[in-house]
């Protein structure tokens, strides 16, 4: 009997940890959902909304600290959705599905490929990036020399962060990459680092949720509503 219990939460705990499958579960602490909220949780809640009043259980994660969701709304918003990027959206979104992928982290792999291939606006090439992600296969991406270049710098900071050294930026400059856009590169990979400890850490399921939404008025940081 404890032989099956035990293999039972083995099973449990790959199925939840896998990058491509989903966990039956929505969260492994109390959440309040939008009808349940009030004061300055019910207000945060407004600005983050998609459809139907519906909020992603990311953010739904935060609501016994609104203020923690504020923080991560925040730079969520500054990292990937801010007007002064140069860097393609679609792009950024591609180096969030590939470090989500590197931290096993289901939820993130999921909506951030829906955002990706929406923005892509190419059905084939978005797929071919992500059986190329799941294979863990850089040079397999149709993506340019300077984007792979990017993916195998965000793979050396999730995968060995304290064995990086200046010649990992080096490369990203040799590759065509200012140094504006290695920050951008920077920041999102460590975004997401946060971002998928946030949700193993906790149990988050894609569960209920609107797969791929993202706030979309890039011009507005202060805009944080999801569409």
């Amino acid at each position: 009997m404890e032989i099956c219990l035990y293999a039972v939460a083995l099973l449990g705990r790959y199925a939840l940890h896998s990058p491509f499958a989903e966990s039956p579960l929505m969260a492994w602490i109390k959440t309040i959902p939008f009808d349940a909220a009030t004061g300055a949780l019910r207000d945060l809640y407004k600005r983050v909304t998609g459809p139907g009043n519906n909020v992603d259980n990311i953010m739904m994660m935060h609501s016994l600290r609104p203020h923690t969701m504020e923080g991560h709304m925040a730079i969520y918003k500054y990292v990937l959705h801010h007007r002064d990027n140069q860097i393609d959206k679609w792009f950024l979104e591609v180096l969030g599905v590939w470090v989500s992928a590197l931290n096993r982290c289901t939820y993130c792999v999921e909506h951030h490929f829906a955002g990706m291939k929406r923005l892509l606006r190419d059905d084939a090439r978005a797929d071919a990036i992500r059986t190329a992600i799941e294979a863990d296969d850089i040079p397999a991406t149709p993506l340019d020399a300077r984007q792979q270049a990017a993916l195998r710098y965000a793979r050396q900071l999730t995968r060995h962060p304290a064995d990086m050294a200046e010649t990992d930026v080096s490369l990203l400059r040799q590759a065509g990459w200012d140094d504006g856009e290695i920050l951008e590169i920077n920041q999102v990979t460590a975004y997401f680092a946060y971002a998928n400890r946030s949700v193993l850490g906790l149990g988050c399921s894609t569960q209920g949720d609107i797969i791929g939404l993202s706030p979309g008025n890039n011009d507005d940081p202060d805009d944080w509503s999801h569409g």
